[in-house]
């Protein structure tokens, strides 16, 4: 008995299987997803940047936005730099404490996810349903709270889960079949019953999951039965304009979370579905808000403009 107990605490070194199945396309996807790193950090922290340094986006509505740039920029570096080092690795090995810091983090900036996205909602049906009071019902201060409130409640949301983590002990195999650390493939590897764990997933997670796509939903159904009942075509045209952006991406969100959660029970992961989830919203989030918005392309220009008039100025002074 003493002697499994020790061979139990052994498997400290697990093996990302990830994309081993596919050696003749390494290097292309190699190329792909690394495009897709530098695209997404310099897309969302380019826009955490627009948003810190414009004074007429310091509003609610980009106060959240800018949190959420910063938190798709935490979920691909949780994740892309060890699944790029992988691709040309030969052991494709991940310590216990790099997996745990890996599923942390992922955690932390997914759970914040839900919360950002649920306040956008909120702050768009403060916007649309009751514009004469927004200034009072959604201030710059309460915008901060909210973020800051948002930000401890995802760190404690990923403590917990990766305390349960840490109280299994791995040794049926150190293969994990995925291309990071994620809870299920490490419940699956687990010589200790998961039962606790599983249990903390639905006191916690299910309840986090329920308040925000319900915030989402019940707010959106509000803005839509304001909107309809504008007699204005412009009013329509503006309100719609003004949460279209929102709307998808917390559809695109909320569908791929979803379609990930959903084989719980039968113990598989969909590859493609964890890539669309973990590594192509984050891609995706700064373009849908930042193409379809004036305020944002206003903000780029003035940038663009500062910069080329400090450009003429510089080299006139040189000559």
């Amino acid at each position: 008995m003493r002697m499994e107990k020790i061979n139990h605490s052994l498997t400290t070194v697990f093996i990302l299987v990830g994309f081993s199945d596919h050696p003749d396309l390494k290097t292309l996807l190699f190329l792909v997803f690394f495009a897709i790193y530098l695209v997404t950090m310099v897309g969302n922290l380019g826009l955490v940047a627009l948003i810190y340094m414009e004074r007429r986006l310091h509003t609610p509505m980009y106060i959240f936005l800018g949190n959420l740039a910063l938190m798709d920029s935490c979920c691909s570096c949780a994740i892309t730099p060890k699944m790029l080092e992988n691709f040309f690795s030969v052991d494709r090995r991940i310590s216990l404490y790099e997996c745990m810091a890996q599923f942390y983090f992922l955690c932390f900036a997914e759970t914040a996810d839900c919360f950002l996205l649920a306040a956008m909602a909120y702050d768009r049906y403060v916007a649309i349903c009751n514009p004469l009071q927004y200034h009072t019902m959604m201030s710059k201060k309460l915008s901060i709270q909210m973020s800051i409130a948002t930000f401890i409640a995802s760190n404690l949301h990923s403590m917990i889960h990766v305390g349960c983590l840490l109280r299994l002990t791995f040794c049926k195999s150190n293969h994990i079949d995925h291309f990071f650390c994620d809870i299920l493939p490490l419940y699956r590897l687990s010589c200790t019953d998961p039962f606790i764990n599983e249990l903390m997933i639905y006191i916690f997670s299910m309840p986090i999951q329920v308040f925000t796509i319900g915030t989402v939903l019940v707010s959106y159904s509000c803005i839509l039965f304001t909107i309809f009942k504008m007699k204005s075509k412009d009013g329509r045209g503006k309100a719609f304009s003004t949460c279209a952006s929102h709307f998808f991406s917390v559809s695109i969100f909320y569908i791929c979370l979803l379609m990930y959660i959903r084989p719980f029970e039968e113990g598989n992961k969909d590859i493609p579905v964890a890539v669309f989830y973990t590594i192509i919203i984050p891609l995706l989030n700064p373009f849908i808000y930042s193409l379809r918005n004036k305020e944002v392309i206003n903000a780029v220009k003035k940038v663009i403009n500062t910069y080329n008039t400090f450009k003429k100025s510089s080299t006139s002074t040189a000559h």
